[in-house]
């Protein structure tokens, strides 16, 4: 945006744009979101910058009126590739406090000191500004929105001392902390944390640290529902705890073994309950939960953009605020994507539940869900899952490419360099690709055309259903193709769109995938195309395998099966498809 662009957002007030960009007053002295209610300053007396960070370089603090710190993050860094995003993604990931500027530029392929030269010249401020940036505001967080003693918030936020913590916060928001939380801490924002060591033998016994209840910001509108609903289909027995309205699971921090449970208020907010080892974990975990349900995405720029398309307006009127369902861990999400392959939703649980019981380890925490997912070493020990061999191999060579480096996933890598890790795996083909980059790094711009159920619901809509074709015709919905490809999913749901039998009903339907699923009786058939469905276990008839059938499957035109962690239902990767017969 040009500086005449962001002068009318300001001086609209338009919330849409807070967390895009800050207003800084030369005259006071502060920096404000785009909506602060104040009077709007002259043009000769602003300047604009992309990150608060800068703000900070420039000598501003933050407004105590309308608390630009408070915002949710900017949804510009998954829309990015480029290295300034990717660094950004990974500093909220609190990439600086575990490895420090060096270990965050070696992850992506810099210098220190080239990496400082491309965020200045970027976004106004380097890397170490950034992270102080961020430390501020998920410490603010946590004093308005917590009871944790000022030491807990230092160590919880990022800051290596009390000292530190203190001058950084007298910085930014020219108060102190005790200041910050006597002006918005209530009794009931108090009473919804406690320290383990305050608290009963049971937290003593299994060395709890904190347990916190805050509340997750985001933008309005959003379909937490259909998240939730999503979340609760997949849930693993012994890990998840999920419902319509909540969802808890177990998950590792880098001080041990935690736990988070998000909650859906009757107001729609949500509020997270975290429970940790060590204090300095809660920010770590946080993030996750904040990537899990996508809450830093822009809704009403998304489906703005969305509506251009009027073959998508009715899609995006129905379902307003729609996310991307996320993954708190990349190793974990690229599992449940090979295990789902070519099976249903209830034999991808039984099946991941049943690993997870054999090779997860228990997390010690004495309440909720005990077990961890298998880091990929167990998995690995345990001989993978049980199954056809071709997927077998396919889940053990990925679980030695993930120990050995050569897959990489997490918030810093970029889609087409995990593209072409994750592809370059023996079974794994662009399907697997797109939707783990979909789901594990939350790319905004997936259009997920080799999926038939989505190429059905878009040629319903009025697209193409031609591949190349559909894909010219939605370049213009780039960058949030990702959102498209859920409504078309959704829509496709509520159509009650199914492929073809003979393209549905594969290993899951035969003998041998009824053993590998745990269902002697029944041949699992998921709902074609629902990033929300359940699937449906039917009665299957055992069908004699003929000539005709063999060829039609060596065709390709047979055989493909119900996908349980993807919504699609009839997909299989050309890797996998050659591997399998």
């Amino acid at each position: 945006m040009n500086f005449d662009e962001c002068y009318a957002v300001i001086a609209a007030r338009d919330p849409r744009f807070d967390g895009r960009f800050v207003t800084a007053v030369r005259t006071t002295g502060i920096y404000c979101r785009p909506s602060c209610p104040a009077r709007t300053p002259r043009r000769e007396n602003v300047e604009f910058y992309p990150v608060a960070a800068a703000a900070h370089q420039a000598g501003y603090r933050a407004c105590r009126r309308c608390l630009p710190e408070a915002v949710p993050g900017s949804s510009e860094w998954n829309t990015r590739e480029d290295t300034a995003a990717r660094a950004m993604r990974m500093i909220a990931d609190g990439a600086v406090d575990r490895i420090g500027v060096a270990g965050l530029a070696a992850a992506l392929g810099y210098s220190s000191r080239q990496l400082e030269r491309v965020m200045r010249a970027e976004l106004g401020a380097g890397p170490l500004a950034l992270a102080r940036a961020h430390r501020a505001q998920c410490a603010r967080q946590l004093l308005v929105g917590t009871g944790l003693s000022m030491p807990d918030v230092a160590h919880a936020a990022g800051f290596g001392s009390l000292r530190q913590f203190n001058d950084t916060i007298r910085d930014v928001f020219g108060l102190t902390p005790k200041q910050i939380r006597a002006r918005a801490r209530t009794a009931e924002r108090g009473a919804r944390c406690h320290d383990a060591s305050a608290d009963d033998d049971q937290a003593r016994d299994h060395q709890i640290a904190a347990t916190i209840d805050v509340a997750l910001s985001h933008r309005a509108p959003a379909d937490h529902a259909g998240t939730f609903r999503w979340l609760a289909e997949r849930a693993l027995d012994g890990m998840e705890d999920a419902g319509p309205a909540h969802y808890g699971r177990t998950l590792r921090a880098p001080g041990g073994p935690a736990a988070l449970r998000v909650e859906l208020q009757p107001d729609g907010t949500l509020r997270a309950r975290v429970t940790v080892r060590r204090i300095a974990d809660l920010g770590y975990v946080l993030a996750r939960a904040r990537r899990l349900f996508d809450l830093d995405a822009d809704p009403q720029g998304i489906d703005a953009a969305l509506r251009r398309e009027p073959r998508l307006t009715a899609l995006v009127d129905s379902v307003p605020g729609i996310r991307l369902p996320g993954a708190v861990d990349g190793a974990e999400m690229l599992v449940r994507a090979i295990v789902g392959q070519q099976i249903s939703v209830a034999a991808m649980r039984t099946t991941l539940s049943r690993l997870t019981e054999r090779a997860g380890s228990a997390t010690g925490l004495g309440h909720g869900p005990a077990l961890l997912f298998p880091e990929p070493e167990a998995i690995i020990d345990a001989g993978g899952v049980p199954g056809p061999e071709s997927k077998r191999r396919t889940l053990l060579r990925a679980c030695q490419a993930l120990l050995s480096g050569d897959i990489a996933i997490h918030p810093g890598v970029s889609r087409e360099e995990l593209t072409t890790q994750l592809t370059a795996l023996k079974g794994i083909g662009p399907w697997t690709a797109d939707y783990v980059c979909l789901r594990a790094l939350g790319s905004s711009d997936v259009l997920v055309r080799g999926d038939l159920v989505l190429r059905s619901a878009a040629a319903a809509a009025g697209f193409p259903a031609d591949e190349r074709e559909l894909d010219r015709q939605t370049a213009a919905l780039a960058p949030w193709r990702s959102y498209a490809s859920i409504h078309l999913w959704r829509s496709a749901a509520a159509a009650g769109t199914r492929p073809r039998a003979d393209s549905e009903v594969g290993r899951a339907g035969t003998t041998q995938g009824r053993r590998a699923a745990g269902t002697p009786s029944a041949a699992g058939i998921a709902v074609a195309g629902r990033p929300d469905s359940a699937a449906v276990d039917r009665p299957s008839a055992p069908r004699r395998r003929t000539a005709g059938t063999r060829s039609a499957s060596r065709s390709g035109t047979a055989g493909t099966s119900a996908a349980a962690e993807r919504p699609d239902a009839s997909y299989i990767d050309t890797d996998e498809r050659r591997t399998a017969r």
